[in-house]
């Protein structure tokens, strides 16, 4: 190797050993180890000079589950070597599990014979609890909100023959109710599904107004003595959204009045319109937040649902924002609450 490639290969691995999370080695075709990174440690739990002699303790480590078809990438004849990427668990010798995503890259001399193996590790352990907490979710609702809803809505069918007509206009409002429970459960299950595969959220021009409106009236009627204000939304704004952004705003609006600390809590929705984006700001006359929780209100900073946020809602009202190629931050309102800002693209 000249001494301009045999640089550039030294600047290659420091670079690795600046990452956190990710752990490259390299190993001759002999099996030899040229080179193992500093991250490789933060990932095994163990330090790199304990297995530069016998990479086979590196690969005990893997889970049995796991391990075979890691050694099979490892241990095949040089002829067979190929590019390779694969999942596997890692466990710490305090017993801990790491997931990794491995990857195997074969590089080949002029004559196309191996001339060296690198490998790869990156810590995908935080995105795998993630994918498990929305796959428990997703079970939650598919199967025990919408079952109890299916519940409930059937016993209030039974009520239409023995109420009178006062008490059949709030009947149909408790039926109307739970069917939107129901759509928003199968919305919420798909959107999860594509959360959990990887998949893109397919965003579509969304009325703005309509929304705001309807999530408004729904918190009205659940908390009567709150004062709700709707205010300069031009009627014919569209944002890029899909139809998910009604829970944002709802969770948005419940959070604004069962945090609020006043006997009336008052909260004003107003948006400001720009060319390409429009901002909707939802202030209330609550504590506020203060500047140290700002950041992790929504989870910010923390990987799943079990963040130190004010719940679930937030982080979901976080998630989908961020999905639409959005924005989402709180700010202090005057005299007194807090301000969240919704920031969506603009279609129309």
């Amino acid at each position: 190797m000249s001494n301009k490639s045999l640089s550039k290969h030294r600047d290659f691995r420091a670079l690795f050993d600046e990452l956190d999370g990710v752990a490259l080695w390299s190993t001759s075709e002999l099996g030899e180890v040229n080179y193992i990174s500093a991250g490789f440690e933060d990932i095994w739990g163990i330090p790199p000079d304990e297995v530069k002699d016998d990479l086979n303790k590196a690969i005990e480590s893997i889970h049995p589950d796991d391990r075979e078809e890691v050694r099979a990438n490892i241990e095949t004849s040089p002829h067979e070597l190929r590019d390779v990427e694969s999942e596997a668990r890692v466990i710490q010798p305090d017993g801990s599990i790491r997931w990794t995503l491995n990857q195997q890259v074969v590089l080949r001399d002029e004559a196309g014979e191996v001339s060296e193996v690198v490998g790869i590790a990156t810590d995908i352990t935080d995105q795998k609890h993630r994918e498990q907490e929305l796959e428990l979710l997703n079970r939650i609702i598919r199967h025990d909100i919408r079952n109890d809803m299916a519940v409930v809505l059937g016993w209030a069918e039974l009520l239409e023959d023995h109420v009178d007509d006062e008490g059949r206009e709030y009947l149909q409002k408790i039926l109307a109710s739970g069917e939107h429970v129901v759509e928003l459960t199968e919305t919420a299950r798909e959107y999860v599904e594509t959360v959990v595969s990887d998949e893109e959220i397919t965003v579509e021009p969304v009325p703005l107004r309509s929304v705001l409106e309807t999530e408004l009236s729904v918190c009205e009627e659940s908390f009567p003595k709150a004062e709700f204000v709707l205010d300069d939304v031009p009627p014919d704004v569209e944002v890029a959204a899909n139809c998910m952004l009604s829970s944002v705003f709802r969770n948005l609006l419940n959070n604004a009045v069962q945090h609020n600390d006043t006997d009336t809590p008052h909260i004003e929705v107003s948006a400001v319109v720009r060319d390409d984006e429009v901002e909707v700001r939802i202030a209330d006359n609550g504590p506020g937040v203060p500047d140290d929780h700002k950041d992790t209100v929504f989870g910010k900073g923390e990987r799943g649902l079990g963040s130190p946020g004010t719940g679930i809602g937030l982080y979901l009202a976080e998630t989908l924002v961020t999905e639409y190629g959005g924005n989402i931050w709180v700010e202090d309102n005057e005299p007194t609450g807090a301000v969240f800002v919704v920031q969506l693209p603009r279609t129309k």
